[in-house]
């Protein structure tokens, strides 16, 4: 994948941003999910927000602005691992009561899930998600808020 330039007129500012608002996947990252995901996801999915900073940059304040809004309702890895982990265990739930008690072994699976992720920050399902690019909070909010900055400093394009 090539690496998509940001406009000429934003010049060493786009790049300041850029720097200190990149989160540095290594063992010593303090986000759980980053730290166990293969480093060329992490790569990916950096690419693919440096790349909607650089488009959203050359735009309006107003489109800036939409985009913002837009992360803000933007699902992260926790929220869509509970409604999984809420829907899964619903679903044995019903299913041990309609067919077979054996079913609850699901939810004992799911709720197993649950508390490695809340201690690890790792569970099977969470390099499925990453793999679809389901960012973590901190990856939504570099976004967020390189975009904010560019909206302060009067950097946007439009």
């Amino acid at each position: 994948m090539s690496s998509v330039a940001p406009p000429s007129h934003l010049g060493h500012e786009f790049a300041r941003v850029q720097s200190h608002a990149r989160p540095r996947p290594d063992a010593k990252d303090p986000d759980r999910v980053r730290r166990f995901t293969a480093s060329q996801i992490n790569r990916a999915i950096d690419l693919q927000t440096d790349r909607s900073i650089t488009r959203y940059a050359a735009l309006s304040e107003q489109l800036i602005v939409e985009r913002i809004r837009g992360l803000d309702q933007e699902w992260d890895v926790e929220r869509v691992l509970e409604l999984q982990a809420g829907a899964l265990g619903l679903m044995g739930l019903f299913l041990a009561r309609q067919q077979d008690p054996k079913w609850l072994m699901l939810p004992g699976l799911v709720f197993l899930f649950l508390m490695q992720h809340a201690t690890q920050g790792w569970c099977p399902p969470v390099p499925v998600l990453r793999r679809l690019g389901v960012r973590t909070r901190s990856e939504i909010d570099r976004e967020k808020y390189s975009l904010l900055h560019l909206l302060e400093t009067g950097v946007s394009g439009g």
